[in-house]
């Protein structure tokens, strides 16, 4: 396996982590950044859900894959559509995949929250970077926009 690769990939630790913060989040405990993010799997529809530090600002919702391109990033792409979820609390979201460009104020203020001490081994910038040095770095990190879905 490449070292890139390597290096991209979530640590094993987490694996078990998110096991238990599964749990948590399931029940409404655990961190307040954190919510379980459901999406139908892309070869099988079967959901499949994780745990993800979104960002939210001002009423609008964001996703930051720290870890690049893994599984629930391929899933999203292909289903556009999300829940987020802890405890009882379940809200349905449109997801949009964000460019460089796009993603330069999201990756900011992802960087700037107290998460960024897990992560910050993932991005060669900080939360006071340069706009153009976030934005080299965005593309290894995809970064969605959430827009919520309003049942009819």
């Amino acid at each position: 396996m490449a070292a890139a690769t390597r290096d991209r990939r979530p640590p094993r630790l987490l694996a078990w982590a998110n096991r238990g913060l599964g749990r948590a989040l399931h029940r409404g405990k655990g961190p307040p950044f954190l919510r379980l993010l459901t999406v139908a799997g892309r070869r099988t529809g079967e959901p499949r859900t994780t745990p993800v530090a979104s960002v939210f600002d001002d009423g609008s919702v964001w996703l930051v894959a720290a870890y690049g391109d893994t599984a629930w990033v391929r899933n999203v792409r292909a289903a556009g559509r999300v829940e987020l979820h802890r405890g009882d609390d379940r809200t349905r979201y449109d997801a949009r995949e964000l460019d460089a460009g796009e993603a330069v104020p999201v990756l900011r203020a992802y960087l700037a929250k107290g998460t960024s001490v897990f992560v910050r081994r993932r991005f060669a910038v900080n939360a006071r970077s340069s706009d153009d040095a976030i934005a080299a770095v965005a593309p290894p990190h995809p970064t969605f926009a959430l827009t919520q879905v309003v049942e009819t």
